[in-house]
């Protein structure tokens, strides 16, 4: 069985789908505990559900939508995201499931776990996580040695010293991502949270700025939905 927190039709509000229209499964349970998550309300809380449930789900969501397709693809595209979906064992299976409907599958997951066993046609949007995530040992770089056409790499970023790790570690393993869409997500570190890790928070215009200055290969990307709706508590 599986753990699910929710279930959601709004704007996708990252990667290169971001403005489209796309159903959300969100599942229960995280294997990390990353300084600036913004969803913990899915540690915890959820229902147990079957993957013929979820299916069921999935499929009342899309009816509405029947017959609309954006380029050559239905709407609206479907995200699996958590918490960590990938906690799970019968992930794959509701993966490639969920890929049978024939409209965009995107996986949203924190780069930690093995994803040999995902489904080729899933678009895989994974983290690799930077200093002031507190989990940057978490990493697993086997998945860097396993990229497909479809997947995107996203870095959370708050701070010069997160910025810094990332040019190196961009440096370092070019060759890795040829191809490979690269997304930048920032985020508003807290003084008490930089004062902690003895970090020093960064704005999105200068992180702009050093993106130009340095010529790095990356997509700066803005949460769409937090501009959308600001004061919501879950990120609809």
């Amino acid at each position: 069985m599986l753990q699910l927190c929710e279930t959601f039709t709004s704007l996708q509000g990252e990667s290169t789908f971001a403005g489209l229209p796309c159903f959300f499964i969100r599942l229960t349970g995280c294997n990390l505990r990353c300084g600036y998550c913004d969803t913990s309300y899915a540690f915890a809380q959820g229902t147990p559900v079957s993957i013929e449930e979820i299916l069921k789900l999935t499929q009342e969501a899309l009816c509405p939508w029947q017959g609309r397709s954006y380029g050559s693809f239905p709407l609206p595209i479907i995200e699996l995201t958590g918490g960590e979906p990938m906690i799970y064992p019968e992930t794959p299976e509701l993966l490639k499931r969920l890929c049978d409907t024939q409209h965009p599958v995107l996986l949203e997951t924190n780069g930690s776990l093995p994803l040999d066993q995902v489904d080729p046609r899933v678009h895989r949007i994974i983290d690799v996580k930077l200093p002031s995530s507190g989990v940057l040992s978490h990493n697993n770089p086997q998945i860097l040695q396993q990229l497909r056409p479809n997947d995107q790499i996203k870095f959370v970023l708050g701070s010069y010293e997160d910025y810094n790790w990332l040019k190196n570690f961009l440096h370092l393993h070019s060759g890795l991502f040829q191809g490979t869409t690269l997304l930048l997500s920032w985020y508003s570190m807290s003084p008490e949270m930089a004062f902690s890790l003895d970090h020093h928070p960064i704005s999105r215009a200068k992180l702009a700025e050093l993106i130009l200055q340095d010529a790095l290969p990356v997509r700066l990307q803005i949460q769409l939905h937090k501009i959308l709706w600001p004061n919501e508590d879950r990120l609809r």
